[in-house]
């Protein structure tokens, strides 16, 4: 079977997982054991990992908090500063109670159920729409921001569509009117520049296995060059990760965070302008990997859908267009056909038709309700993500799996 659900997660790289493998069978030491030197060594490759990290999002090291993923870093920064009646805005010490949460209706459900939870404990919370792209508009952001508003959530890239948030100027946004921005970046690391010197947010979630990382850590990255950011713990035991996440670091998972780092980095080209929104274009690379792999991505993922147009009627792109969204992503629906026969009749691919994070629901997707499309078309629709290992006969062969399970649903 060919994978082509590179957004649920990504497979280990191999380099990643040599660097993993010592620190299971050899260098075992616990990271908190100062006294000897299995932990002193298991000290240092955690904070060689911290490092790693930091070199690819370009901030200091002191900014890294681990975490077991991004689901843990977003309740960690949204949570850690909402909680009611424990809050101070930064720089003033003047008590927010209740404090204000604005976020925006396609984004992933670890931010969104967070929002409820905080609702029905007395938070305000905004959810605001997006438009027909899944974009957060930056004034509309602007306009939600009232005195008590505490942070803005938005994420940098969907994870089911593709949309490139324009993050530095809601950044500028939140800066104006001193609020705090949180941004998961889970799926953008390894397919667009993350720059935290020209980004202007807060706090930012990410997990490794999003880009050939192991699964099971992340980070939540906390700016530490303004006033101290207020957040509290999820839970207490021993103060670790400077007091903000307690607990045992899983030291091999840490060292293959900081791997992956270092792959995804070599990954992403270099901008054609300013901002994040641009992803430069070429000819694939022989191998699909190495140097600018994103490139590789983005036009294997055009093949795909413009072989899928050529073999097919009735298919519509949902969310931006290809050359402003994800170089991986590619969404849309199939008109004509039974959504649920749809994916049982795909033998030889493994798709999605929305966030892995919510397929325990049986509703269509909420960020294709949010821009607009059918409830009948969201249950029919695909989403591909490719990776840096993805090659253009695995796309050939997708290609002439849809457009024959399509056309037998149809005959």
């Amino acid at each position: 079977m060919i994978y082509l659900d590179n957004h649920a997660t990504t497979r280990v790289a191999p380099e990643v997982l040599a660097a993993m493998l010592p620190y299971f069978t050899e260098e075992y030491g616990n990271a908190a054991s100062v006294n000897h030197a299995f932990g002193w060594r298991a000290a240092e490759a955690v904070e060689r990992a911290r490092e790693q990290v930091a070199r690819l999002l370009n901030c200091p090291a002191e900014w890294i908090v681990f975490t077991s993923g991004a689901t843990e870093a977003n309740n960690l920064a949204i949570k850690g500063l909402c909680r009611l009646g424990t809050l101070a805005r930064p720089g003033t010490g003047k008590s927010a109670h209740p404090p204000g949460f604005v976020t925006n209706a396609a984004e992933h459900p670890s931010v969104l159920d967070i929002a409820k939870r905080l609702r029905r404990q007395g938070i305000d919370v905004t959810v605001l729409p997006v438009d027909r792209h899944a974009r957060v508009d930056p004034q509309q952001v602007a306009d939600s921001i009232r005195p008590e508003t505490m942070l803005v959530s938005v994420m940098l890239a969907n994870n089911e569509v593709g949309t490139i948030n324009p993050l530095a100027e809601i950044g500028r946004v939140c800066r104006e009117r001193g609020v705090l921005l949180h941004c998961d970046a889970v799926q953008a690391i390894g397919k667009i520049p993350v720059d935290l010197q020209q980004l202007p947010v807060d706090l930012l979630s990410l997990s490794a296995h999003k880009f050939h990382g192991p699964k099971g850590v992340g980070a939540l990255i906390v700016r530490r060059d303004g006033p101290r950011i207020p957040l509290e713990p999820l839970f207490d035991g021993g103060g670790h990760e400077q007091h903000l996440r307690s607990g045992t670091l899983p030291v091999p998972l840490v060292v293959g965070f900081g791997a992956a780092c270092e792959l995804a980095d070599d990954a992403v080209p270099r901008p054609l302008g300013s901002g994040h929104d641009v992803v430069e274009r070429s000819r694939p690379l022989p191998d699909g990997r190495g140097t600018d792999s994103a490139r590789q991505m983005a036009a294997l993922r055009d093949r795909l859908w413009q072989r899928l147009q050529s073999e097919l009627e009735g298919l519509s792109l949902n969310g931006p267009p290809l050359a402003k969204r994800l170089p991986n992503n590619l969404n849309f629906s199939v008109a004509g056909v039974d959504g649920e026969a749809l994916m049982s009749s795909l033998k030889l691919i493994a798709v999605s038709s929305g966030s892995a994070c919510s397929t325990a629901e049986p509703e269509p997707s909420h960020v294709l309700r949010a821009i607009g499309v059918s409830d009948v078309l969201s249950r029919a629709s695909l989403r591909f993500g490719l990776s840096r290992y993805t090659t253009e006969a695995e796309i050939d062969v997708a290609v002439a799996e849809v457009a024959q399970s399509v056309q037998r649903l149809r005959a």
